[in-house]
């Protein structure tokens, strides 16, 4: 009995680390997508999320299975219960790359407004947190996790940065309304993935130390 319980929460945490690994080819698909504002390689991004959804709906199952069938205790509770919550955060970080790969196939029809610098790098940002956190839950590291919640304020300034650049293009140039909305939309995806990033090691400093920190100052707390 105890080798079944110990075997079923391994596949959970196997389908986890599958869909993460889904989740992060399309963040890197998407962020080489925008640089070369390649439209075939935007089409393969959103073809993923399919099997992403898929992922997501056997987590739930495995997970609510298990909590019937084994009655945990608080700890390997604790693990279900986060697992049931990462896949819909995983989930949503694929659906902003979705999102991303959409503009991508909007803006390769036109010349581009800019030069893509800031976007690039605030993306890539905001994949390191995906990455970090979700190590972070493999290693069942708290500490790793508070790291990567406080790196999002680094991308919340690269978004507000981002804004008022193409605001300002607006304002000076009305033809390049559409081009710049395009550019800000992507900005606000981004801005969400890294938030999902965030949620992520929230609920990894749950796992760990059984404290939700949600709606709590980290620099506050320490």
């Amino acid at each position: 009995m105890q080798r079944q319980f110990e075997e079923e929460l391994e596949e959970i945490k196997r389908s986890i680390l599958s869909m993460a690994g889904l989740v992060e080819k399309c963040l890197e698909d998407i962020a080489t997508a925008l640089n070369e504002m390649d439209s075939e390689l935007a089409e393969t991004v959103i073809a993923m999320d399919e099997e992403i959804d898929q992922h997501e709906v056997e987590i739930d199952r495995l997970a609510t299975e298990f909590s019937a069938r084994h009655q945990p205790t608080a700890t390997d509770l604790r693990f279900v219960i986060v697992a049931i919550k990462l896949g819909p955060e995983l989930e949503r970080i694929a659906d902003n790359s979705v999102n991303i790969a959409e503009r991508v196939l909007h803006m390769s029809k036109y010349p581009p407004l800019k030069s893509l610098v800031d976007l690039p790098r605030m993306l890539g940002l905001a994949h390191a947190m995906v990455s970090d956190a979700i190590a972070s839950y493999i290693s069942r590291d708290a500490r790793s996790a508070r790291k990567v919640i406080l790196r999002d304020d680094e991308v919340d300034a690269l978004y507000l940065q981002i804004f008022r650049v193409l605001l300002t293009y607006m304002m000076e140039d009305p033809k390049t309304i559409s081009r710049a909305i395009d550019l800000i939309l992507v900005a606000r995806y981004v801005e969400r993935i890294a938030d999902q990033a965030t949620n992520i090691a929230e609920e990894v400093v749950y796992l760990v130390e059984a404290k939700p920190i949600r709606h709590v100052d980290i620099e506050e707390e320490g």
